[in-house]
């Protein structure tokens, strides 16, 4: 996301930046049920939940990276079309 992001805004490309919005969704779910996944790990197995925590912390950095590629398209969306479409569902003209 954050290589298409950059894609996007070198090449002021709305259409892969829509792209890069729509992931955005998908990279949510996965945390969701990443972190869904270490709690019930964590309750089922107490000695985890030290490494657990530590996955829980990298699979939230992630997700903040994921955001960060997310505004810059939403920017690069922005730049191309004059269209403001930060907090919106975006999507995929093809």
């Amino acid at each position: 996301m954050v290589r298409q992001s950059l894609d996007a805004f070198v090449n002021l490309d709305a259409r892969l930046a829509r792209r890069v919005i729509r992931l955005d969704d998908e990279v949510d779910r996965y945390n969701a049920e990443i972190i869904q996944e270490l709690i019930e790990k964590m309750k089922s197995s107490p000695e985890l939940v030290e490494p657990a925590l530590s996955m829980f912390s990298a699979t939230r950095h992630i997700e903040r990276i994921a955001d960060h590629a997310t505004n810059i398209a939403e920017d690069v969306v922005y730049l191309v079309e004059g269209e403001l479409v930060r907090h919106k569902h975006v999507e995929v003209v093809d």
